[in-house]
């Protein structure tokens, strides 16, 4: 007799968890939906969720990191044609539609809310999210450092904080609308700042 297959079963289940999640997400606020929710409409039981998960925020950070999986998966890299201006622009102007994609907006804000209450939670997202993507910002500006588009002396995390911080502060706190006209002239008017002095 062969065995069941568990693994392709447990498989299933954990994607049909983090599916019930983006769904709920779409349909209610963050605060009301509840693990017992999310056990209902994936059709498990509550204990295959507490399983794999400590808690509803990292339900939501996975379901999260599955809605971006990328099909060609290898390191983030950020387009580099030589022409810094040109790449950033591109950068945030793609992270503007993102951020006002409907499927992308209500699970990011629940993952924000987790965040900024749940140290553990933050600490995985640094690692395994934010981490690598603040890297690829840094190699990109450091590139662009080596090429001379930048100043020598430049404090690269300093840079990233300067060029994307604004972006997502005005998304977080609905601070004025998210447009690629603002994220055109938030490259324009951080790299004035920051390239060397003639």
């Amino acid at each position: 007799m062969t065995p069941p297959n568990t693994g392709r079963r447990s498989e299933a289940s954990r994607r049909a968890v983090l599916t019930a999640a983006l769904d709920l997400l779409q349909e209610v606020e963050y605060a009301k939906i509840s693990i017992e929710g999310l056990a209902s409409r994936a059709g498990v039981g509550k204990q295959t969720i507490y399983r794999w998960w400590p808690s509803k925020g990292a339900v939501i950070f996975d379901a999260f990191l599955m809605l971006s999986e990328g099909a060609e998966g290898g390191p983030v890299q950020l387009p580099d044609t030589g022409d810094l201006a040109a790449d950033l622009t591109e950068v945030l102007r793609a992270t503007v539609t993102e951020l006002n994609e409907p499927r992308y907006e209500q699970p990011m804000r629940a993952l924000a809310t987790e965040i900024a209450h749940d140290p553990e939670l933050a600490a995985i997202y640094a690692e395994r999210l934010d981490g690598p993507l603040r890297e690829a910002k840094r190699q990109r500006l450091r590139r662009a450092q080596r090429a001379g588009q930048l100043a020598e002396d430049l404090d690269l995390d300093v840079a990233v904080d300067l060029i994307w911080g604004p972006l997502f502060q005005r998304w977080l706190h609905r601070g004025g609308p998210l447009t690629t006209e603002y994220a055109d002239r938030l490259v324009a008017t951080a790299l004035d700042g920051l390239r060397p002095r003639r």
